[in-house]
Parts: structure tokens; C-alpha cells; sequence
């Protein structure tokens, strides 16, 4: 989606427009660089891994990804191999017999695109500017620094950002070295991105420079495409779902699961910025309308998101063992009674069922009956937190007594670290958990993009998203009637706290209030947006918007235009 261009005093303005035969496409080398190439946290690694497949596809051996070594994840996600480019090759070489220390010295003077991401990465680009190398250079920023940092204190951000005084304000939170960092990649950039048109309105106030482009963040559709097969998917692991409910919920299980449903919020621990603190006090007035209305309905709220952790909770581990002693009970007994009443059958006999049953196996059903008992409520937390006398979460469920009881509607769990396939509690990928979920809630009041609602609806689950985030943003101006295809959108932007939670109350309630078929032609209908969200499609849209070229792999071309004086040397 094509901006104004800005005044910054290193783009390159006044250059003719770029036809495809004039820059030497297939001599191209294409770097990104990031710190999250193989770092597993956050939001831009999904970009850069899943953007990565398509690039690497259609340059070839002339995409190469650059960044800092995590062996926990390298191990597990990259394959080590030699670079089969020589040119590249011989670069490294040297980078090993000196150090960190690159003398780029190509003799065939290749073209070069270098594209950084955040401050982290951005020391490369000013030095690649600094020191003329003949790099063609590309800044994308997914959310300002010192933007995430005003939001997390709980200012009125978005109505005061021509307030801010930029360098007090850095300095103040004493990130003004990392600012500097990033305003100035920002302004050595040949040209600069960022990922929604909420943040291109904030880089221009805290970064001084207008985007050249926004480039929406899109994912890999096919990882998460199962076709037909998503409504079974979502069955299967809801029943996984349900198997830890029953565990962590023995002795109060008083609640049908047939009628319960899945809520949850995922992502970085930012208390007010992902919105927890306006989703809590939102579940606390559906608790208070579920129980006026009568309502049989139950939602179980999971938060996950990573905190400090010294340990699993001892009663939460005991709730699951003692779901799966009942159902090895359970299971004992079922195959003496199916043998009992086989041998009754075939002797053409009608089994007194008042018989078949002996007094061990009643003494057996009453221990299993007797463990179930319990005297404390079910915890809310699923670990030991460290610190949680401070912790945001746990004491805003102090405040509104959501415990768990009996009588309450809505249940919390807090689950404060990354789901696992191999957890003993909650044995669940990511993306499995997700898709036995009923509904994601992510109220952020900062949130640059959002891959946690484009995750649920390429999965078909639907979504609470605002008008604050990009992806809400990018699903107003693109769906005509986001809610009937799943994706509600709180106002954040202009009404008062209160009425945004009255929104989102009102929003969750009506979810609740929906049959099972409605719930199923919904997430039909959500799921039918996951082609919006492909990396394909979204280059296609920028690359139409921008320059009316219709190949998508010319998406990076396009931009690099506004750099073209950079490869004549």
C-alpha cells in the first residue's frame, strides 16, 4: 500500500519509474537479516520463516537468510550446509579468518539487496551506509521502540502522538541508545517499511520518516491448510482440550463439557498492550451476565503467555494423575463387566446387571470416587509463579473473584509458558491448541500487526481483534462484515475504555449465545479468508497498489526501485 513519499534526507527521490529489463533480476543477491532468522519468540520470526519459504523459492541460491546463532532452536530448525554461491562462500571464509570482521570483495560485483529488520539489526545497515558499500538497503520496522514502551505505561498514546517529546521520553526509560539505533536505520535506509498503516501513522511521530510502503505481514497458507478436514481437526482437539479440563477441574467438574466453551489470549507477556487487562475485566462482566441469564453455558479462559516459572503447580499435576487413575478404574472395570457379560451371552443368558458387578469392583469405583474429593478450588494458575503477589494477571483475578467456584460461569486457567506436544499437562502444539479452541481474544492496544488472529483464522477459528491493531485495520478496509466471518473488532481507538470493554463484553456474550451449527458455519465462513492472508496474495496487492506489476515475485523489485542509483557503480 503505497505512502507519501518522505522527506528523509537519504532517500533517493526524482528516479524514473522502473521497467522489469532494467535492473539485472537474475543477478541479484537478496540478504534479510534479523535477530529473529532463528530465534523462536515473538511475532517476527513467524514473518521471516514464513516469508522466507516463498522468497527462497523463487530466487533460489540468491536468497540468504542473516542472524545471530541460537543452538537451542538451530539444532531443531536449520540444516547446516555449505553456501553453494562461491562468491558468498568466499566472504565467509573470510568472516572466519577474521573474526566477525566481512571484507565484501565480490569479483564479479554482484548486485546486492540487503533487507534489515528492527534496531537490533539496523547497526549493519549503518554501516553498510556509512561506509558506501554498493548495498541497496531496506529497513522494515514492526513496531516503534519507544512506541511499546509509552503504551506499556499506560498512556493515551494514539491521541497524543504529535505531543510527545521523542529524545525526553527515550531518554527517560533509558532506551535512548536503542533509539538512536533505530531513527537513525530508519533514516540511512534507501527505503523504509513497516507492516500496517497504524504503525506508518506512529513511525512518522517517534521515527520521523513516513514509510515508503507498507508491506503487510501475510503467513505460509499451506503450513496451516487442511482443506475439508480443519471442522475435524477442531473435534479432535477440543476432546484433547477436554481431557485436561476434566483433570484440572476433579471434584468441580459440575459443568457439561458438551456445552462448554474454549477462550483464550496468547503472546507476550505485555499486560496492557495485548489488551489482559481489558480482556479480564470483560470476563468478569460476561461471568456476571452468563449467571443472571442462567445461562448453561461454561467458557474456560486460557491466558498463555510466558512469565518466570520455578515449577509446575503440585495441584494441577495431581489433578492429572488423578483423571488418568480414574480412567484406568474405569477402564478395569469396564473389561471385567465386558467379559461377564460375553460369557453370559453366549450361554443364551440375560445378565442381572445387579450381579454383574461383584463387591470388589464396587470397592474399586468407591476409592476412585472417594480421590476426586476435594477441599480447595481448582487454581487458576497452572505453575508456580515467581513473584506473583505482583503479578498483573493474578491480581486483577484477584480483584474481580474470578477463583474458579462453583457458581461462576467463566473459568480461568493461566498457563505462563509456550505449549508443548511433550508437556505433562497440556500435551498440545501451538497450532493444535488452537485449532480446539472456540475463540481467540487478543483486545491489544498495541499491536503493530497481529499473528495471533491471522494464526486463527487461516485455521478457521475466529477472532476478537481492535481497530489499534494492523490486522484489524487491514480486515476493516478489506471484509465488508468482519463479524459474520468471525472477526470481531473492538473499538480502542475512538471510544473510552469503558465503552471498549461494554464492546467486547457484548461480542463474547453473543459467541456464547450462538447454537453449535451457527459456531460451525462461522468458522466456515472465518476460514474462508485465509487467502487474504498469503504472503502471495498481500505481495500481489502491494505490487499492484505500488507499481501495477502483476508478478508477484517482483514484490522486493518494485521497492528497490526507489534504490536504483545504488547498483550503478
Amino acid at each position: 500500500m503505497p505512502l507519501a513519499r518522505s522527506l528523509s534526507m537519504t532517500s533517493l527521490n526524482g528516479l524514473p519509474q522502473w521497467e522489469d529489463e532494467d535492473l539485472p533480476v537474475e543477478d541479484l543477491l537478496l540478504f534479510e537479516v534479523s535477530w529473529e532468522v532463528t530465534n523462536k519468540v515473538g511475532g517476527i520470526y513467524t514473518v521471516i520463516q514464513t516469508k522466507a519459504k516463498i522468497t527462497a523459492d523463487e530466487w533460489g541460491e540468491n536468497y540468504f537468510l542473516i542472524g545471530p546463532y541460537f543452538e537451542h532452536n538451530v539444532k531443531t530448525q536449520v540444516e547446516v550446509c555449505e553456501p553453494p554461491n562461491p562468491a558468498i562462500k568466499k566472504a565467509m571464509d573470510t568472516m572466519k579468518s577474521q573474526g566477525c570482521q566481512l571484507s565484501c570483495q565480490f569479483d564479479d560485483k554482484p548486485n546486492i539487496v540487503a533487507h534489515f529488520h528492527e534496531w537490533q539489526a539496523g547497526v549493519g545497515l549503518i554501516l553498510s551506509r556509512s561506509q558506501k558499500l554498493p548495498v541497496a538497503t531496506i529497513f522494515t520496522t514492526h513496531a516503534t521502540l519507544l512506541g511499546r514502551y509509552l503504551c506499556a505505561a499506560n498512556i493515551d498514546f494514539y491521541n497524543n502522538l504529535d505531543q510527545f517529546d521523542i529524545d525526553k521520553e527515550a531518554g527517560e526509560r533509558q532506551i535512548y541508545h536503542r533509539y538512536c539505533m533505530e531513527r537513525a536505520s530508519v533514516h540511512c535506509a534507501h527505503v523504509f517499511t513497516t507492516v500496517s498503516q497504524i504503525t506508518a501513522i506512529e513511525a512518522e511521530h517517534m521515527l520521523k520518516r513516513n514509510p515508503d510502503v507498507v508491506t503487510p505481514n501475510g503467513l505460509n497458507i499451506k503450513k496451516f491448510s487442511a482443506m475439508h478436514e480443519f471442522q475435524n481437526l477442531h473435534s479432535m482437539y477440543k476432546a484433547r482440550i477436554q481431557e485436561f479440563i476434566r483433570g484440572h477441574f476433579y471434584g468441580h467438574l459440575d459443568f457439561s463439557l458438551e456445552n462448554t466453551l474454549f477462550f483464550f489470549i496468547a503472546g507476550r507477556y505485555e499486560f496492557s498492550n495485548k489488551g489482559a487487562d481489558m480482556f479480564l475485566e470483560a470476563l468478569s462482566r460476561l461471568n456476571f451476565l452468563l449467571r443472571v441469564h442462567k445461562s448453561d453455558v461454561t467458557v474456560v479462559v486460557f491466558f498463555i503467555m510466558p512469565a518466570k516459572t520455578n515449577n509446575f503447580n503440585v495441584e494441577t499435576l495431581k489433578g492429572q494423575a488423578v483423571r488418568k487413575q480414574l480412567w484406568d478404574t474405569a477402564q478395569s472395570v469396564k473389561e471385567k463387566f465386558g467379559k461377564k457379560l460375553y460369557n453370559a451371552l453366549l450361554k443364551g443368558e440375560i445378565p442381572d446387571l445387579s450381579k454383574i458387578l461383584d463387591r470388589d469392583d464396587i470397592t474399586i469405583m468407591k476409592r476412585a470416587i472417594f480421590s476426586t474429593q476435594r477441599h480447595c478450588l481448582p487454581p487458576v494458575t497452572t505453575h508456580n509463579m515467581i513473584d506473583d503477589g505482583n503479578d498483573p494477571i493474578l491480581n486483577t483475578i484477584r480483584r474481580i473473584g474470578l477463583f474458579n467456584n462453583r457458581t461462576d460461569r467463566v473459568k480461568v486457567i493461566v498457563h505462563p509458558e509456550f505449549l508443548s506436544s511433550t508437556s505433562p499437562l497440556l500435551p498440545l502444539d501451538y497450532e493444535e491448541f488452537v485449532r480446539g479452541c472456540h475463540l481467540g481474544v487478543f483486545p491489544s492496544y498495541y499491536e503493530p500487526w497481529g499473528y495471533t488472529p491471522a494464526e486463527c483464522t487461516v485455521m478457521g477459528i475466529p477472532s476478537v481483534t481492535t481497530n489499534l491493531s494492523g490486522f484489524g485495520c487491514f480486515m476493516q478496509e478489506h471484509v465488508a462484515d468482519p463479524a459474520a466471518y468471525g472477526i470481531y473488532i473492538v473499538d480502542r481507538r475512538f471510544r473510552s475504555p469503558d465503552e471498549s470493554c461494554n464492546q467486547l463484553t457484548q461480542f463474547l456474550y453473543g459467541f456464547c449465545q450462538q447454537s453449535r451449527r451457527q459456531r460451525i458455519i462461522q468458522r466456515n465462513r472465518t476460514e474462508r479468508l485465509s487467502d487474504l492472508l498469503d504472503w502471495r496474495y498481500l505481495g500481489r496487492v502491494c505490487e499492484t497498489i505500488n507499481r501495477g506489476i502483476k508478478n508477484s515475485r517482483h514484490t522486493v523489485f518494485s521497492i528497490m526501485l526507489q534504490c536504483k542509483e545504488t547498483f550503478l557503480f
